[in-house]
């Protein structure tokens, strides 16, 4: 399946140091998962880290998750090394931190032939060049680091995210021009399930395809929000229905609620149902992997 066509609601960090992290994560409702071997490991840790990427990712089924691994920068001792090793653990795709250029995305591309590459958009270079590095031709999703972009523009934490909001916009649209994935950062109050509720209503109304998270209890919120509600899903079902009688009858408009429905409005409609379906299949195999799991236990 195409990575634009996977569901993306739900996109858990994991230290990649902790091998019981690991395990649970099979038996997760996720949509992805990033196994971190960047700032979630200590130094003397890395090493360590690094093997059990090796080792579990070739012989772990994580059934239809995304598994992605976020190594270090080619800037330390760890990284090129942890490209190399994540490239043949058969990892799903490659995350690079603090990209800013293009170029950082293409030294990677180098090391790893063929393995899909995302980038993690957490300075103010990489906002600014955002449109490049979608642009590279390995480039396949965009995964926003709210926390480090802050810190570097040196803005306050408010609710609606407002002095945040350029730098959160602006790579989105390069991700668009470009037609890859965006992931939205991550909410540091895990305990705040109102909180990150609001926040993941307005990624999700914004445009990003997901939310990344750093608690399994954040899990079940992204998941909801992200995904078509019923309401939207008969809205849809609806609008293509009245679309296509209008087609027959000759009309090139619609009207549905009292709204006009035109092509544009079916594209969008047909779009939420297929995510919809995508989203039911993932749950599907992600509870037979969790039974099949659990009597393996």
């Amino acid at each position: 399946m195409d990575a634009r066509s996977k569901p993306w609601r739900s996109v858990l960090y994991i230290p990649a140091s902790r091998q019981r992290a690991f395990e649970k994560a099979r038996r997760m409702p996720l949509d992805a998962v990033i196994f971190d071997l960047e700032d979630a490991v200590a130094p003397e840790e890395k090493l360590y880290a690094r093997q059990l990427i090796s080792t579990v990712l070739p012989t772990v089924d994580f059934g239809p998750r995304t598994r992605l691994v976020r190594i270090n920068g080619f800037d330390t001792e760890w990284g090129r090394e942890d490209a190399r090793a994540a490239g043949a653990a058969g990892a799903d795709a490659i995350l690079i931190p603090k990209v800013g250029s293009a170029a950082d995305v293409e030294m990677v591309a180098q090391e790893v032939p063929e393995v899909p590459l995302w980038a993690m958009i957490e300075s103010p270079r990489g906002v600014l060049n955002a449109a490049e590095i979608a642009a590279h031709p390995r480039m396949q999703g965009f995964v926003l680091g709210t926390n480090d972009l802050a810190k570097d523009i040196g803005c306050r934490f408010r609710a609606d995210r407002l002095p945040l909001l350029a730098s959160l916009q602006l790579p989105l649209l390069a991700a668009r021009a470009e037609g890859i994935l965006c992931i939205d950062g991550v909410f540091n109050a895990f305990k705040d399930e109102a909180g990150l509720a609001v926040e993941c209503e307005q990624g999700r109304d914004m445009g990003f395809d997901g939310k990344t998270l750093i608690h399994p209890r954040q899990i079940p919120i992204a998941n909801r929000i992200f995904a078509p509600s019923a309401a939207e899903i008969d809205l849809s079902r609806r609008q293509i229905e009245a679309f296509d009688a209008a087609m027959a009858q000759g009309q090139g408009v619609a009207v549905v609620d009292g709204r006009i429905v035109e092509n544009l409005h079916v594209a969008t409609a047909r779009q939420l149902l297929e995510r919809a379906e995508a989203i039911e299949e993932l749950t599907r195999m992600i509870e037979t992997l969790a039974d099949d799991t659990a009597l393996d236990a």
